[in-house]
């Protein structure tokens, strides 16, 4: 029988895919633990809508995510015998166009909204604020010459985008007012 538990990891180590073992403090561990974070919050989004075609695009938003995860976790320094899955530009592109369509429906924005609405939006404005950390993560790996495929932080960043613009379409869907900020001047 398959345990969950290896007791290898209770000192604070553990490993990446190819076997090198790095401080779960390591960038590489926060890294990929936030995505995973992520990818948690935009299950309960997909729960919360309760809508069939949003519940779709978004188990493709979480493959995908699984997929960077599998980058992210993989040691740079070790040839892997697995063969782990690929992040395409078609993946962003992919974004892009579920972002076209939503917006074509939204009301124009004239200023910044206040995150909120209702609960699904709520969440989808959270899974954002993570998105744009899983992100920010990345960017540093990158200054600190830990290797970084381009194209991860490209997603992460239509990513965040993608998440903004459904937080406002499953509002506007609901008839749930956005709140605009007003500057307290």
């Amino acid at each position: 029988m398959f345990k969950i538990y290896t007791k290898t990891g209770d000192k604070g180590g553990t490993s990446l895919i190819g076997g090198v073992r790095v401080p779960k403090s390591h960038i590489r561990i926060e890294s990929y633990g936030t995505v995973d974070e992520l990818n948690s919050y935009i299950g309960m989004v997909s729960d919360m809508a309760g809508i069939e075609a949003i519940a779709e695009q978004l188990r493709e938003v979480q493959d995908r995510l699984f997929t960077i995860g599998a980058a992210l976790a993989t040691s740079p320094d070790k040839e892997v015998k697995m063969k782990l899955p690929d992040l395409h530009e078609s993946d962003a592109s992919w974004l892009e166009a579920h972002i076209d369509t939503m917006n074509e429906t939204l009301p124009e924005m004239r200023s910044f909204i206040l995150p909120g609405g209702n609960l699904a939006s709520s969440t989808c404005h959270v899974a954002r604020c993570v998105c744009r950390r899983a992100e920010r993560i990345c960017v540093a790996m990158q200054e600190q010459e830990e290797v970084m495929p381009p194209l991860i932080i490209l997603y992460l960043n239509r990513l965040s985008d993608y998440l903004f613009v459904l937080a406002r379409y499953i509002g506007h869907i609901n008839n749930a007012p956005e709140v605009p900020w007003r500057a307290r001047v």
